[in-house]
């Protein structure tokens, strides 16, 4: 039997779990080589990302691919926490997608950051200071 390719384990997770839409595993999949490569490691290293890595790596490719429409996507994708990109991670590793240390757990996705702080306010106008009113002589 021929192992399957991840578009192929995909639609088995999202067929054994619909409650995320396929297109955020392929998202998740990309956004791990993006933060894999953004800091110099491979597929198999040893050293793979941690979970504090890959949240900051899932949120700098979101706002890079998807902008301001980042919490949009994501939500039409199922995801609306860093708890539900652990899930998705964990279904990864669960169907063989991705490979698993002993340290990686589904509660470090708990503390990770409010999608308002990390996809809304980053495009948010900044305040202006309040010019104070010169006074006009009559």
């Amino acid at each position: 039997m021929q192992p399957l390719n991840f578009e192929q384990s995909v639609k088995k997770i999202v067929a054994a779990d619909p409650r995320f839409h396929a297109e955020a595993y392929f998202f998740v999949h990309d956004a791990l080589d993006y933060t894999r490569r953004s800091t110099g490691r491979q597929r198999n290293d040893a050293r793979d990302v941690g979970t504090k890595e890959l949240l900051d790596g899932l949120r700098r490719y979101a706002l890079e691919i998807y902008g301001p429409m980042t919490i949009t996507v994501l939500a039409e994708w199922g995801v609306g926490c860093c708890e539900d990109f652990g899930e998705i991670v964990f279904n990864m590793i669960a169907h063989n997608c991705e490979g698993k240390s002993d340290t990686d757990k589904r509660e470090d996705f708990r503390s990770g950051y409010s999608f308002d702080d990390a996809f809304r306010k980053p495009f948010l106008p900044s305040p202006r200071p309040v010019a104070r009113p010169k006074s006009v002589k009559v």
